[in-house]
């Protein structure tokens, strides 16, 4: 889970790279849920791997953290559209 999580919030943030290009923003009503659901994988991973093995899922968890709360900022910022 881990892993997974790792990996999803490393798209995730590529995804929200792509979507602070100006005219792309509509791209981020499609990256907000895609992190919402990498972080409850990441939080899956956390809740059920050991505390001295859970570091990828931590990871994974703020990844998907960042692009949630970026992606947000540039819908309130842009409208929603833009």
């Amino acid at each position: 889970m881990g892993l997974i999580s790792l990996l999803w919030g490393i798209v995730a943030l590529l995804w929200m790279v792509l979507a602070l290009i100006p005219l792309v923003g509509w791209a981020n009503w499609f990256l907000i849920p895609f992190a919402a659901i990498g972080a409850i994988i990441a939080a899956v991973g956390i809740m059920f791997t050991r505390a001295s093995h859970d570091g990828r899922a931590k990871a994974g968890l703020v990844l998907n953290g960042i692009a949630i709360v970026v992606g947000a900022v540039r819908l309130m910022l842009g409208g929603g559209v833009f």
